[in-house]
């Protein structure tokens, strides 16, 4: 394969101006569109050497037959033509949004002569004030239900409400007093407006206002001893109240933000949005973004946003975990998002949390992303026919002869060279078997490849054994028959072994394959940078398809053996530390977690010197003197 491209254009044709530019197959669909501050800069990394591109870029660029580009005045004319060409092209090399459910809004149709609230998922609706989203349905209608009960307006539809203005009686809400009753009367519109304008403001952030006119209201009722208007008043209250404990406070008041938070890997990334409004959450959101392409958490956060306010009016403040490189171009397209009174655009300020309360909030997001990617890859790996997919594509894809049924995959961790172990996990049908995992303590290894080597020979001399020696053998009582064991688990060979790394690490597992003299299974090797499938005594990797069920179960499989390994060389140092340090008199262990929580490693713990031992908290210099002379052995 040639190293350069054959549609490259000459460096004198790009211009130096910003821009978007268009990959095209040669069927002229678009592959990829993105943007640029400098076109010639930006297309250059695109024209690199192919060796020295990403896999999933050199990918894209081997599948286009030809570039194109467009020359605009300003870097936000850039991202608005860049937005423009997403959405009416679905390049599907760009970043694909996984979200498959329509959140559900609490809408206030502002444009109607007697505005109504009501629950919705078109939140296209002219002239209407959205709130939300939220995250299910009937958290919509439990805070419309509380709500009504302090500011009772419409919430029938447009039919009931010309019916009642026909009759002259009010509709079903209106005779329960769950509305004042613009439709009969009761309340004239300009009335009912203003209790509107007031649901609205309360949604809105303007909390402690009503409250403490709602508590007023009641005390002056009971003074005048007008029970029955106290009552209504404690009932709104209590309403309001009730509002109020459902919406966390998070951050001071009045302020109005979304906070974005996100968790990716390789192949996908899960955002996890809170909408903060008068400092309370007032609704959340989560999807899942499909990453063709590699790009890191600023790019991440540029698409991100894009989606997410596409046709909605964003807050005045955005907090994200990176910022892009595009961030000023980018508040201003979010800003003429947000138009002033007189048309003009708005402010938008996009920043990261730095520290306090909103670093704290992010926190809270960020673990929430983790969750959701998580249960995303739970979900995918537990679908039945997901997995029997994915099967059957490694099978086609490494060229075996029947479908991995059982795999086993091999990982090696250690700590700057010392604490070297290894883990092997096993996957059945596509399902993890954590019964038959095992772990490995290596000694004397200079390297990754070499500890390859020993775990894979040491696991297969297991399979080597005869049955007499390992898992038949026999148990005889007296002179009664003689009945064979089960056959161990750990026995049963696999038809497909992965190991943690590329060509090296593929290349050792292989050799202690072939001298073991166990046939019949096949090798792989996964390398994490790329995600590329390694196969023994080959020039090029295999490229599983971006997003596919096969890609994903190799790599779940991968990073399951990592963090099995991670695990148990984290509880290896513990118990290292801790055996040497309980030789210590007056040293237990609650005194051990003290110093580790101090030091924050046993590293550091090592370099210390007795003073500084003695500065941690119920040990003294005697006993840090102890301590010195035992690690310093």
């Amino acid at each position: 394969m040639a190293d350069t491209l054959s549609y490259r254009p000459k460096a004198g044709e790009i211009p130096t101006q910003p821009g978007v530019y268009r990959f095209k197959d040669a069927s002229g669909r678009v592959l990829y569109v993105g943007k640029a501050k400098n076109l010639r800069a930006r297309l250059s990394n695109y024209f690199a050497p192919l060796r020295s591109l990403h896999e999933r870029t050199r990918r894209m660029v081997t599948s286009a037959a030809g570039v194109e580009w467009t020359v605009v005045a300003s870097d936000v004319e850039s991202l608005q033509l860049e937005y423009t060409w997403i959405k009416e092209f679905n390049p599907p090399f760009n970043v694909k949004f996984r979200d498959d459910k329509t959140y559900p809004f609490l809408a206030i149709t502002l444009g109607d002569e007697a505005p109504r609230v009501m629950v919705t998922r078109n939140h296209r609706i002219k002239g209407a004030r959205y709130f939300g989203p939220y995250p299910k349905i009937w958290a919509v209608k439990d805070t419309i239900d509380l709500m009504i009960k302090a500011f009772p307006i419409r919430t029938c539809s447009d039919s009931s409400y010309k019916h009642a203005i026909q009759t002259g009686r009010p509709c079903f809400p209106g005779q329960i007093g769950r509305c004042g009753g613009p439709c009969s009367g009761r309340v004239t519109i300009e009335e009912h407006r203003a209790i509107v304008d007031d649901f609205v403001a309360f949604m809105a952030g303007g909390d402690k206002r009503f409250v403490t006119a709602a508590t007023k209201r009641m005390r002056a009722a009971a003074e005048r001893q007008d029970y029955e208007s106290a009552a209504r008043y404690r009932d709104q209250l209590q309403a309001l109240e009730a509002v109020l404990a459902k919406s966390a406070v998070v951050l001071r008041d009045g302020v109005d933000a979304d906070l974005f938070a996100i968790e990716h890997d390789e192949l996908a990334a899960s955002v996890q949005q809170f909408i903060v409004r008068g400092g309370r959450i007032r609704g959340e959101r989560s999807w899942t973004v499909d990453k063709e392409i590699d790009v890191d958490t600023g790019e991440l956060v540029d698409s991100i946003l894009q989606t997410a306010y596409d046709g909605e009016v964003p807050p005045r403040e955005i907090i994200v975990p990176a910022l892009p490189d595009d961030a000023d171009e980018l508040e201003t397209w979010l800003g003429e998002r947000r138009p002033k009174r007189d048309g003009s655009a708005g402010k938008v300020s996009l920043h990261t949390a730095q520290r306090g309360e909103k670093a704290a909030l992010m926190q809270t997001a960020t673990m929430n992303a983790k969750n959701n990617l998580m249960l995303y890859k739970t979900r995918r790996s537990s679908d039945f026919v997901a997995r029997s997919q994915a099967l059957t594509d490694i099978q086609e894809a490494l060229g075996m002869t029947d479908a991995p049924l059982r795999m086993e995959c091999y990982d090696v961790s250690h700590l700057q060279g010392t604490n070297i172990v290894a883990s092997m996990v096993v996957f059945e049908d596509g399902l993890a078997r954590k019964d038959q995992y095992r772990r490995f303590s290596i000694a004397d290894s200079t390297d990754d490849t070499e500890s390859i080597y020993q775990v894979i020979t040491r696991r297969l001399a297991y399979l080597k054994q005869e049955p007499d020696d390992l898992d038949d053998q026999v148990l005889q009582s007296g002179e009664g028959p003689v009945e064979p064991t089960k056959r161990k688990k750990f026995s049963y060979p696999p038809n497909l072994l992965i190991v943690d790394g590329g060509q090296p690490q593929v290349n050792a597992a292989a050799r202690a394959l072939e001298e073991s003299g166990v046939q019949g299974i096949f090798l792989a090797g996964i390398a994490k940078r790329l995600e590329e499938v390694w196969l023994p005594d080959t020039d090029y990797p295999v490229i599983l398809p971006r997003g596919s069920e096969a890609l994903f179960m190799i790599q779940r499989i991968r990073d399951e053996a990592h963090r099995f390994a991670i695990t148990h060389q984290r509880n290896r140092r513990k118990r290292d530390i801790g055996s040497v340090l309980t030789e210590v008199p007056g040293l237990g262990p609650s005194r051990v977690r003290e110093l580790l929580r101090h030091f924050g490693s046993v590293a550091e713990l090592k370099k210390a010197d007795a003073a500084a031992i003695a500065e941690v908290k119920g040990i003294g210099p005697v006993l840090a003197e102890s301590i010195h002379t035992v690690l310093s052995q």
